[in-house]
């Protein structure tokens, strides 16, 4: 896990009163976590997921698992550095709420 899934999952993800998987594999594809009682994947992205190759490639990993009835968390690694409380209600909202 890079820092910021660390920073996710130790201070926030892990106690969570559902099922949180890390790095899960679904289909050709490895979410950064994802929870299956839910139904979504939850990704948080570094820079190089802002180029255009990796843009594109990401839409069709967010395709690909939305076609699953799977929904698509994204954050940014800056997000968890700047605003990691918002990030944690966000994923609670959508999780709970």
């Amino acid at each position: 896990m890079t820092p910021w899934e660390r920073k996710l999952w130790f201070t926030f993800l892990k106690d969570l009163p559902v099922k949180i998987y890390k790095q899960k594999l679904i289909g050709d594809y490895i979410v950064d976590f994802y929870c299956a009682s839910k139904k979504t994947a939850i990704e948080l992205d570094g820079s190089q997921h802002y180029m255009d190759e990796a843009a594109k490639h990401d839409g069709k990993r967010t395709a690909y698992l939305n076609s699953l009835g799977i929904s698509v968390l994204r954050y940014s690694n800056k997000d968890i550095d700047k605003n990691f409380k918002s990030v944690c209600e966000d994923i609670y909202n959508q999780l709970f709420l």
